[in-house]
């Protein structure tokens, strides 16, 4: 394997890393902001999730000779897609809270994405493309329990109306 591809597949597994990181710390807190048992659950199972990703990615660094990242992510200082989920689950409702992490959640499909529009390295691109397909999962549940949530507050208002 050349040293371009070695540094290609560190830079983009590294880039992972820190959009895992951030879903890790983002359901994290949003577990512990939720009254609801359910979510509460949900939302530390997907915790647990991102820091297995974490873990598998950091593998395959230092298996192509890197050092995984460990700091904050550099694109993410200008956007921080999961930092807004934790501004946001300040206001402890659910519905902020679930809109919050599909928000989250959005910004790691695209980054899921983007990798593997890139060339990545023969071992890297089935872990990644796994991890894609996971996070687009967790996206469709968040995504469907936000809507679930506002039709449910939504006919609660419709009848606290009449």
């Amino acid at each position: 394997m050349s040293d371009d591809i070695n540094t290609d597949a560190i830079s983009v597994a590294n880039d992972l890393i820190e959009t895992c990181r951030d879903g890790e710390q983002g359901f994290k807190a949003a577990a512990e902001r939720t009254e609801n048992p359910k979510l509460k659950q949900l939302f530390m199972s997907l915790s647990s999730q991102r820091a297995a990703f974490k873990h598998e990615l950091e593998v395959q660094v230092q298996t192509f000779g890197g050092k995984p990242a460990d700091l904050g992510h550099a694109a993410g200082a200008a956007h921080r897609g999961w930092m807004a989920v934790k501004a946001a689950l300040s206001r402890d409702d659910d519905q902020s809270i679930l809109e919050e992490c599909e928000r989250g959640e959005d910004y790691a499909k695209k980054a899921y994405n983007d990798a593997l529009q890139k060339p990545l390295a023969d071992a890297l691109r089935p872990l990644v493309s796994r991890q894609a397909d996971d996070v687009r999962t967790a996206h469709d549940t968040v995504r469907d329990l936000r809507n679930q949530h506002r039709i449910a507050k939504d006919t609660e208002h419709d009848h606290s109306v009449m």
